[in-house]
C-alpha cells in the first residue's frame, strides 16, 4: 500500500500542512497512522477522507458536523443513509449560497458598469473641454 507524507497530502490538495494538522486535532482524520518516529502516514483511505474534509470546509459546513460526519464514517455502513441525509442537506445549503452569490455578483457587475460609465462620460468631458481650448 502507498502512503504519503504530510508534506505530499498538502502539496497534492494545495493546502498548508498545518491545515492538516489542525483537522487532525479537531478528529476530523482519524484514519491517519504514525510511523515509528511519529510521522504521519496517509493511506488512500485517508487521502480520501481528508480530499472530503476539504470539499465540506471549501462549501462551508461547520467542523462540528464534518466531525459528525467523519465520525458516521468510520462507525460504517450501517450510517449511509444519515451521511446521505446530510449531503442532501448541504447541498441544499450550498445551492443556497451560490444563488446568493450569483445574486450579489450581478449587483456588482452593475455597479462596475456604472462607474466604468461615468469614467468615460468623464474623460469625453475633459477631452472635450481641452479640443475646445
Amino acid at each position: 500500500m502507498k502512503y504519503y507524507s504530510i508534506s505530499e497530502a498538502a502539496a497534492k490538495f494545495d493546502i498548508p500542512e498545518s491545515t492538516i494538522r489542525y483537522y487532525e486535532k479537531k478528529g476530523l482524520l482519524p484514519l491517519i497512522e504514525r510511523d515509528a518516529a511519529g510521522r504521519r502516514l496517509f493511506s488512500e483511505d485517508s487521502m480520501t477522507l481528508l480530499k472530503v474534509v476539504i470539499y465540506l470546509k471549501n462549501t462551508h459546513m461547520p467542523i462540528k458536523k464534518i466531525k459528525q460526519y467523519v465520525d458516521w464514517v468510520v462507525e460504517g455502513d450501517h450510517t449511509t443513509q444519515l451521511r446521505l441525509d446530510m449531503m442532501k442537506e448541504h447541498k441544499k445549503a450550498v445551492l443556497a449560497e451560490i444563488s446568493l452569490m450569483e445574486t450579489s455578483l450581478h449587483e456588482i457587475d452593475l455597479k462596475i458598469a456604472r462607474y466604468t460609465n461615468r469614467i468615460q462620460a468623464e474623460k469625453q468631458k475633459n477631452n472635450g473641454k481641452e479640443e475646445a481650448r
